[in-house]
């Protein structure tokens, strides 16, 4: 049994086609763990969708922002972006099939491989935060996902503040900081202060701050935590993070990490790793 890391699909189908093919991928015998961002601006969102639902448990993904741009927009909460592809889902007779499969996914997941902790989020982690902690807070929003009060939370998700998380927080203001740090993080300063502004890569670090992984004293520094969303950064491979948005949509490559893996080639730490990488046809215009 094998355990793969993927990157940032979002919604090229035709490229996740390619990858499984690579890594001869089998759902009764491997699991998938996706990094968010399964649809959008790619060509076939409800390709991606379908595809995972029909791997049943062998597919564990968990949530980006556009995944739950998607919800939003379904929900009435959201306007579509002038270039979101998302209408392949949107007007899909199994519109509701996905849908309700996607609020059933993850904001966060944690395995051990090789008896190495892995923690995996779309975006990022807090300093302040543990493991622990993350998949708590994780499973918080994930309630709200699968609950009632769905569409009321969809129309409070979205907004910059609180910028700084706090124990004390309550209600939507603290789902809300939740869900920006799991699925839009890229700098924050030393305090957990969370800017929102900067896309660029690491070389484009807004002054006064950091990326949220060299943030010194960082709770989850004894743990892999492996991300995507940030396709400016690249690909990223050190002992306590793994970036695997490879900019797919853009232009670039979709990439998969095979963990646990005593015959790889690469070994970082005590977590053996292999990549695997194919070419995506699909290119867009960021925007």
């Amino acid at each position: 049994m094998a355990l793969y890391l993927i990157g940032d699909v979002q919604g090229c189908d035709s490229a996740l086609q390619r990858l499984l093919n690579e890594i001869s991928f089998s759902s009764s015998r491997d699991t998938l763990h996706m990094l968010g961002d399964l649809v959008n601006r790619g060509p076939d969102s409800a390709g991606v969708l379908r595809r995972l639902m029909g791997y049943g448990a062998a597919a564990q993904c968990v949530l980006g922002n556009h995944d739950l741009h998607l919800l939003a927009v379904a929900h009435g909460a959201r306007k579509p972006h002038r270039n979101d592809t998302l209408s392949g889902v949107l007007e899909a007779s199994d519109r509701s099939a996905m849908l309700e499969w996607l609020t059933a996914q993850h904001m966060a997941l944690h395995a051990k491989v090789d008896g190495h902790e892995v923690l995996m989020v779309h975006a990022g982690v807090l300093p302040s935060w543990t493991a622990a902690k993350t998949m708590a807070l994780a499973s918080e929003v994930e309630s709200v996902l699968r609950g009632p009060a769905l569409g009321d939370f969809l129309h409070q998700m979205y907004g910059d503040e609180p910028a700084t998380w706090s124990d004390g927080l309550t209600g939507p203001a603290r789902l809300r900081v939740v869900v920006n740090a799991l699925t839009r993080l890229r700098f924050c300063d030393a305090q957990g202060r969370m800017e929102f502004a900067s896309k660029e890569g690491v070389a484009a670090t807004p002054s006064g701050y950091l990326p949220w992984f060299d943030v010194p004293g960082r709770q989850t520094a004894n743990v892999t935590v492996a991300f995507g969303h940030w396709s400016t950064l690249g690909r990223l491979d050190r002992t306590d993070v793994l970036a695997l948005d490879t900019g797919c949509v853009w232009g670039g490559c979709l990439s998969a990490i095979r963990l646990g893996d005593a015959g790889a080639s690469a070994v970082t730490g005590t977590l053996a790793q292999k990549i695997f990488q194919v070419r995506c046809e699909q290119a867009q215009k960021p925007g």
